[in-house]
């Protein structure tokens, strides 16, 4: 006999077990339905208006309340937030930033999604490290440490792969610490950068 799922049941058990953001796979394991009905009930309920679709294999219900940090986490994995969020989010960079940036081991991607814009970049395996579990609105996300995003930034930047912010606030970072994860990069040019910047931010600021 089938198993017929309510709407709102189905809305409730979702929020009550914290899986606002689920895939096809865990929702079947949730309500223990076949991947035809379980296909069937998303499919449905995209057209009428309970979940949203992140991206293929991916769905949110539209109305709950997930920070993009989270979002990004589980999104492509593995990842942790970064680079210009994460140094956004500890004052490193006065911008707010649209997007929420991460690191990968993964191929770099980007996806445009109903809540947002999620930027993901490729580093090296070896490199994969310096985050941890931080609360963000509420989620458990794993964010950089300081040190370790910005030393993120500065790999893309000694690529040139994106324009070093002549605005970096480094009063808080820990230099010791920033070259020690510099190190993971295996790019001796990184240290020049590193050296660069710390005399530009030692030189008097313009008022305007």
């Amino acid at each position: 006999m089938l198993k017929k799922l309510k709407r709102i049941e189905v809305e409730e058990k979702l929020k009550a077990l914290g899986l606002e953001m689920f895939t096809p796979q865990e929702f079947r394991d949730i309500f223990g339905v076949s991947q035809n009905t379980a296909s069937f009930f998303i499919s449905s309920n995209l057209k009428s208006g309970l979940f949203l679709k992140l991206r293929n294999g991916f769905y949110i219900i539209k109305d709950s309340f997930v920070s993009q940090a989270f979002i990004a986490n589980k999104l492509y994995r593995p990842s942790y937030v970064s680079l210009q969020t994460a140094l956004s989010s500890y004052g490193i960079i006065p911008e707010v930033v649209y997007g929420v940036t991460s690191v990968t081991t993964k191929s770099s991607r980007e996806f445009s999604t109903p809540k947002g814009d999620f930027i993901y970049q490729r580093i090296k395996k070896s490199a994969f490290t310096g985050y941890g579990l931080r609360s963000v609105d509420r989620d458990n996300v794993l964010l950089a440490e300081p040190e370790k995003a910005l030393a993120d930034y500065l790999y893309f930047v000694d690529l040139k792969r994106i324009s070093l912010n002549d605005r970096l606030e480094l009063r808080t970072v820990k230099k010791a610490l920033l070259l020690e994860f510099a190190k993971l990069f295996d790019r001796p040019s990184m240290f020049k950068l590193i050296n660069h910047m710390y005399v530009e931010y030692k030189k008097p600021r313009k008022i305007y």
